[in-house]
This record gives C-alpha cells, structure tokens and sequence, in this order.
C-alpha cells in the first residue's frame, strides 16, 4: 500500500451551464460553497492525504480557509479538465506507485464509505478504479434532430462518477499519451483506458450528485440533509 495519498480537485472550470456571476464551485450550498463542502468530504475520510487544488490563475473567489488538510497546495488549472489534472501531477514529488485519486469539485455529496471503497480499490487494482453505477434507465439513441431512432441496450452500460483512483505513474502516462494523441479526455478512466488498461468499476451511491445546472443547487442540499440524518455522509 501506498505511503501517501494525493488527492487532486479540478476547480478551474467556470461552470457556464449555471448562468451564475461566478464559477459554480462557489455558488452557496447552505452556509459554505460547494468547494468547502467537497474539500470538508474529502477531510473526512483522508484527513492525512496530501491536497492538490487546480484553480483559475485569475480566480478572485477562493479564500484558503475553507481547505481544511494540513498539507495541500495550489496549481494552475488548464484550458481543459486533463490539462489540470496534469498540471498537478507535474507539481508534485510522488512515487511511482503512490495513489493519486482525483475527485470532481462538483461533487459535494460523496460520502466517506464510498470514498474509502474506491481507495481500497486503487490501492488492490493495478490498473486503478473510478466510482460508477450501473445504467438503470433505457437509453435511447437519437439523430441530430434529437429524434429518438434506437433503444440501446443498456446491459453493461455504468455511469462514470468520481472519485477515481490511480497509481501516479499510470496516471502520468495515460493523460500525457492523451495530450501528445491531441485526444481530449473527459475523465482519467477514459484515458488509462486508452493505454489497454481496465480500471476496476466500484459501484457507488447515486447521491453522488454532481452539480451542473441550477436545480441541482437544491438537490444537493436536500441530499446532504438526508445524508445528515442517516449519518452516513461523513461516517466512517
């Protein structure tokens, strides 16, 4: 196992499909902004881990008392969500075989039995692992009329989410072969993927909302007040 945990945010995107005045990650949820409460998730389940924050070099929003780890530090976010995610692996001393998981800031409502699921499976699967949930829906495939033509079969179909967990060499490797191939990924599973690699699917919780559009605010805080009173957001 790992001697250190290094846990990466991408937080420089805008979050346009908001329509707010600010980058989504600060939009208020409750009395904090949804960046505190999944940095405050994250704490709660590795307290020690080493935190990588990927900001906007001209973000104005972010106030460093809402990281709570004792060690962390700040990078410059890329145009795109890899070109972040890079940047932190470039700016940090790890070993080859230390666990790099790296975790949507969008996603506040990620509880510590699922983040803790998905590190024991980063940690025992080489190819790494990524929370995920198996498709429940029909989907449907549709033209560029948006018309509906086809009903995909949905057998084997899962929805990526985040947290996902990697050895830092793999991860290295994937998103720098992803960038040289000018193939813009839009998680790392898709590009350890792209190496013939098989990262481990672990089946998460489907509160794991990420925040993307404006009903998605009171979602979430009705989800996080659920969570609140089964005690299962930040239980271990």
């Amino acid at each position: 196992m790992s001697n250190t945990l290094w846990l990466i945010v991408p937080a420089a995107g805008q979050g346009k499909r908001m329509g707010a005045t600010k980058p989504k990650q600060y939009l208020a949820l409750g009395e904090q902004p949804i960046l505190a409460h999944t940095l405050s998730r994250l704490y709660a389940a590795f307290p020690r881990a080493h935190l990588v924050l990927c900001l906007d070099n001209d973000d104005c929003w972010f106030n460093s008392a809402w990281v709570p780890f004792a060690n962390w530090q700040r990078v410059s976010g890329g145009a795109e969500r890899m070109d972040s995610v890079l940047n932190a692996l470039k700016s940090i001393t790890a070993q080859q075989d230390d666990v790099v998981i790296v975790h949507d800031v969008a996603r506040p409502c990620v509880t510590s039995a699922d983040l803790l699921a998905l590190l024991h499976a980063a940690n025992e699967h080489p190819s790494g692992a990524l929370l995920a949930m198996p498709v429940a829906d029909t989907m449907k495939r549709a033209n560029a009329e948006q018309l509906s033509t086809a009903t995909e079969s949905r057998d084997g179909l899962w929805h990526a989410l985040t947290p996902q967990g990697f050895r830092y060499a793999l991860l290295r490797q994937a998103l720098e072969h992803a960038v040289d191939h000018q193939h813009v990924v839009t998680d790392e599973a898709s590009a350890v993927e792209a190496l013939g690699e098989a990262p481990r699917l672990v089946s998460g919780r489907r509160d794991n909302l990420k925040i993307t559009h404006p009903d998605d605010l009171a979602l979430a805080a009705a989800i996080m007040a659920s969570q609140a009173a089964q005690g299962s957001g930040t239980s271990h």
